[in-house]
């Protein structure tokens, strides 16, 4: 009964550990950890592992602005056509009503809503001069991106647009991608698509006209910059390998500073005429309308962190591992006892995570800190480490001293009961006891 009671509660254990298992992938490891305590040959002790931040809306801690500032629709009022119908031109933005305003915020709100909000620009009421607006979208913080860019239009998408890259907020700046109807007569470049690319060719710069064409049906507003279908040039068409992609990452840095990024700027060029020519008894119908925005990725920690906080409208990381700097790019003063470095992804699923070590010390981790690793036996810990008293020795003191003395713990003060001689009581008492057992034991084989 016994036997199967416990056989039991083996296979509930084994179901429970499995099921506990399966909630991550056996292939690669999430990076959600920073540190682990473990046991070791010298008690307990801290397991360092690279890890990272989960990836989140980066949206919501952006700060946006427009070039010109006045571009946006609605100061002064005025009224705007239909796109697929010059004569339907019942629709007014007014920035003073707050019904009728379409302010830049409103790309960035929660998607959903019935009328849908968006932000939207003046009209093309000078042409043939160019309407031209560049949307700015500003971190102040260093981010990785992991999943794709998607700008979904209201109006028609543009004709003409080239989404750019900062990775120096703001001072300089990268193309990303350039969409065009016409990529050749727009910017010179041979239309391509991202299924074009390859392993070798992946950070190329290309010009599609995927998402530029036709007028603005219920399924082509969205513009994208896909950032999945490069990851699956390494990882494979559903990410099942992401070891492969994060081995890349690790020792390729312009892969990772591709997917890097501090700011975003989307440059409209040309609104959507739906046309080869542009009405101009018409113009209220040309203008941009951006509904929503989507930016999916994480702070950028150096594999240091695993949280990240928005505290003063700034974003930083959480770090540990000894490090400090908003992207926990140093060491902290007093643990520089070798260069900083970055965490590794490798080797797979924990990483390395390249802790800075304390001044002068060698890459010595199993240090107290009154949290977890507390100092026993009445030690203290000063500055990570366990001073001790004299009775005691070891990282957190919890080895007697005279355990490594000549005679070990035998002496009167050691804190051990010393050995003595047996007394002549006990020796009486054991041999009666041993003479009883002695007599009953052909007893108990008889009855056998």
């Amino acid at each position: 009964m016994r036997f199967h009671f416990a056989l039991t509660l083996q296979a509930i254990w084994t179901g429970m550990c499995h099921a506990a298992m399966q909630h991550y992938p056996a292939a690669w490891g999430h990076y959600d950890v920073c540190k682990s305590q473990v046991y070791s040959d010298e008690g307990l002790t801290w397991d360092y592992m690279a890890c990272q931040p989960e990836a989140a809306d980066m949206t919501q801690f952006l700060k946006v602005t427009l070039d010109p500032p006045n571009i946006t629709c609605g100061d002064p009022p005025e009224t705007y056509c239909a796109l697929e119908n010059p004569y339907m031109c019942n629709n007014e933005c007014d920035a003073s009503t707050e019904e009728l305003a379409h302010p830049p915020q409103l790309m960035f709100d929660i998607e959903g809503r019935n009328p849908t909000t968006f932000w939207q620009s003046t009209t093309w009421k000078k042409y043939p001069k160019a309407l031209l607006v560049n949307i700015t979208l500003s971190w102040n913080k260093t981010i990785e991106l992991t999943d794709d860019i998607v700008i979904t239009f209201e109006s028609g998408r543009p004709e003409q647009m080239v989404l750019e890259k900062s990775l120096d907020y703001g001072r300089t700046w990268q193309p990303y991608q350039f969409y065009a109807t016409d990529c050749l007569d727009a910017f010179t470049m041979e239309p391509k698509t991202v299924q074009d690319l390859s392993q070798h060719t992946l950070l190329d710069i290309i010009c599609t006209e995927d998402y530029s064409r036709g007028y603005v049906w219920k399924y082509d507003k969205t513009v994208r910059f896909e950032i999945k279908d490069r990851f699956a040039l390494f990882a494979g068409p559903r990410l099942h390998n992401m070891a492969s992609l994060y081995g890349q990452l690790d020792t390729t840095k312009n892969l990772r500073d591709f997917f890097t990024i501090t700011d975003l700027r989307i440059r409209l060029l040309r609104p959507a005429t739906g046309a080869t020519m542009v009405d101009e008894s018409s113009l209220s119908r040309y203008f941009y309308a951006i509904s929503d925005i989507k930016v999916q990725g994480r702070c950028k920690c150096n594999l240091h962190a695993n949280s990240c906080v928005f505290d003063k409208e700034k974003l930083s990381c959480e770090c540990e591992h000894n490090t400090t700097g908003p992207d926990c790019g140093r060491c902290k003063r007093s643990y520089q006892g070798r260069a900083w470095s970055a965490g590794s992804y490798l080797p797979i699923p924990k990483g390395t995570a390249n802790i800075c070590v304390p001044n002068n010390i060698g890459p010595v981790t199993r240090v107290c800190d009154n949290e977890l690793l507390r100092c026993q036996n009445g030690g203290e810990c000063v500055n990570n480490r366990c001073s001790c008293p004299a009775s005691h020795t070891g990282l957190l003191c919890e080895k007697p001293r005279c355990e490594s003395e000549l005679g070990g713990c035998k002496g009167p003060e050691s804190g051990q009961a010393s050995l003595r001689p047996p007394s002549l009581c006990g020796v009486l008492t054991l041999l009666l006891v041993g003479a009883a057992l002695w007599r009953e034991t052909p007893r108990r084989a008889a009855a056998l």
